[in-house]
């Protein structure tokens, strides 16, 4: 065996190439590990031109929120919050039992946590970026 470094692939190849084996093994070990995408994108009307929007993935009764994308000029319209309801619900249709995130502090750690997020752990660095909050809400008895 020999380790290659590869400081900037260019391609999901090497990606691929490292998930494959460790989907395999979890798969082996529990079952079904590929998880389910959701996605909402948010259009330029008429154009169809994504500006945004919300990107999840449901695996083993939990659903992690990894992207959230409000365009600049449609902030502090509902627009965030009307994504994260419809992936709350999403998330409830799929069975899901709690959902998760993570944010930087100059993000949105107070908008999740008026959606009812509550930090579970957090990472120490240099500001503006860090801390890096991640949170969670439960979906249980209605959240």
């Amino acid at each position: 065996m020999t380790l290659q470094i590869s400081g900037a692939p260019r391609s999901d190849d090497a990606y691929m190439a490292i998930w494959a084996p460790l989907l395999a093994f979890n798969q082996q070990s529990v079952g079904n590990a590929q998880g389910e995408a959701f996605a909402l994108t948010i259009t330029e009307r008429g154009s169809g031109e994504a500006l945004g929007g919300l990107w999840a993935l449901s695996l083993w009764g939990s659903f992690y929120i990894g992207l959230v994308v409000v365009p600049g000029i449609a902030r502090g319209q509902g627009l965030g919050s009307d994504l994260m309801a419809r992936a709350e619900a999403e998330a409830r249709a799929r069975g899901c039992h709690g959902m998760w995130l993570d944010t930087y502090a100059f993000q949105a750690r107070g908008f999740y946590e008026r959606l009812g997020f509550s930090v579970f752990g957090q990472i120490a660095g240099p500001a503006p970026m860090f801390p890096r909050y991640f949170m969670s809400k439960s979906l249980a008895s209605g959240g």
